[in-house]
């Protein structure tokens, strides 16, 4: 399995969700509404997940293995963190 395509969108507003990504893996397949997350312990990512009849919320997809679970963490917080250094800085004029 590759992860052939990632797309950050940054939020905007401030609080511990950092984007929204998907990913398209082996040009066949995409996953939307991954979220970028910043913890206590660092940032993670959560898959996307539908809140239950019970009130828990559980995941639509997820990995099998952790092994996947992490390569596809890393990829997606490598590409957050290119997306970071992209940004414009903001110009302000000086009166």
């Amino acid at each position: 399995m590759q992860i052939t395509d990632v797309r950050v969108r940054k939020v905007a507003k401030e609080g511990k969700l950092k984007a929204v990504v998907s990913i398209t893996i082996d040009d066949e397949f995409v996953v939307h509404d991954i979220k970028v997350i910043e913890g206590e312990k660092g940032m993670f990512i959560a898959m996307p997940s539908k809140k239950a009849l019970d009130g828990e919320y559980r995941d639509i997809a997820h990995p099998i293995n952790s092994g996947t679970r992490e390569r596809i963490q890393s990829t997606i917080l490598g590409k957050y963190e290119e997306s970071l250094e992209e940004e414009e800085p903001i110009v302000v004029d000086e009166m």
